[in-house]
């Protein structure tokens, strides 16, 4: 399908086309020459490849770039071509893109296929001599994101070609399209939690060691933790206790063992490692042991130069002052970020993950405009 698209599809037929590509996560194959398809007739170095192994690869990547004149500032796009599983009830197939009145249907129209198409058909109407644009697209975000962007990452240190600045095209608007970019994200870590007992039988305590009791004094002390208040930029950091288990099928037995999990997303003020530690040492007075895994660490991209020439492309396509926001969960900005500034922006939010998945034809054309503005203006 990719070859068949002109080099001035509108943005309608490359979302089209992108969405026609079953992706679910992780991503390789048909979406990604679909992709290549598009971005090879605009002059741009095609790289595709494939990391990691089974069960969380492999992971197919992408990267592409256009160079500019020597020495010219270099804008990347970031993003991912998988999505989500689809689920039953659509009301046509999720990978079978329709119109129908004013919207596009179909699994990855706002997260983020439509998006990426956006990029696509700015970028289209950049002249090359403007200055540098990259790709910098994973088939693994909506998964364990183990083998995607930090492997991207790593080749685009190998290569030396290091942006300027980055903008990821999540979708981070709420309500109308522009009123809101995220200029940073909460870490996040996840700790399993176990305690071991004896196994005894319920009539003779004495002769067992009950691990759920020691277990929920360790859980109600992590709970009642305050992490912080907030901060200027960052709502409070919470911890939640997301799974509690000790798999006993009989009632007349005190269990060997009981685990449970939390998940804490937290601010600027605290680090993964930091938590973690601090959760470690409250389970090991209650005779507990911890496994961490941190999935991303806070970050904010600070208010300036790169947030104003987005807001301005932004006010002046929509009319809205977009609102800096650190909300939400986490992205592949938390990666990167180790490179360069980055900021999030994309289409409204509100059916990403959802049945019936579907942005307005009008933002994908408003979405055009305003990476095509902020794109001139970062090259300048």
């Amino acid at each position: 399908m990719s070859q068949t698209l002109s080099q001035t599809a509108s943005v309608l037929e490359l979302a089209e086309a992108l969405i026609a590509c079953p992706s679910v996560t992780p991503a390789t194959g048909m979406v990604f020459d679909c992709l290549e398809g598009q971005l090879a007739p605009l002059g741009f170095e095609v790289v595709r490849f494939l990391a990691g192994e089974a069960p969380d690869g492999p992971v197919e990547n992408l990267f592409a770039i256009r160079r500019g004149p020597e020495g010219s500032r270099h804008l990347a796009f970031a993003g991912h071509l998988d999505v989500v599983p689809p689920g039953d009830g659509w009301t046509t197939g999720p990978f079978l893109p329709e119109r129908r009145g004013d919207l596009l249907y179909g699994r990855g129209a706002v997260d983020m296929k439509g998006s990426i198409a956006a990029m696509v058909a700015a970028v289209a109407q950049v002249p090359p001599e403007a200055g540098t644009i990259s790709f910098v697209i994973t088939g693994d975000e909506e998964g364990p994101a183990r083998f995607g962007t930090l492997a991207l990452i790593d080749l685009m240190r190998e290569r030396g070609e290091i942006p300027d600045l980055c903008l990821v095209g999540e979708p981070t608007s709420v309500h109308r399209l522009g009123d809101m970019m995220k200029v940073g994200r909460r870490g996040s870590v996840n700790i399993w939690l176990e305690v071991e007992g004896v196994q005894g039988h319920v009539a003779y305590p004495h002769l067992a060691d009950n691990p759920i009791t020691r277990l929920v004094a360790m859980l109600a002390e992590l709970d009642a933790i305050v992490l912080d208040e907030g901060t200027d930029w960052f709502q409070a950091s919470n911890l939640e206790v997301t799974d509690l288990s000790c798999g006993n099928p009989a009632t007349n037995v005190i269990p060997a063992k009981a685990s449970a999990r939390i998940s804490i997303r937290f601010n600027d003020l605290h680090t993964g490692e930091g938590l973690a530690n601090r959760v470690a040492e409250i389970a090991g007075r209650h005779g507990g042991t911890t496994r961490a895994v941190i999935s991303g660490e806070a970050f904010l991209t600070q208010p300036g130069v790169f947030s104003a020439m987005l807001a301005d492309a932004i006010r002046t396509e929509t009319g809205i002052e977009p609102e800096l926001s650190t909300s939400g969960g986490t992205s592949d900005a938390r990666f990167l970020k180790d490179l360069c500034p980055v900021i999030e922006f994309g289409l409204c939010n509100a059916t990403m993950h959802k049945r019936d998945e579907a942005v307005a034809v009008a933002d994908l054309e408003a979405l055009v405009r305003i990476f095509r503005g902020a794109t001139l203006a970062a090259l300048a």
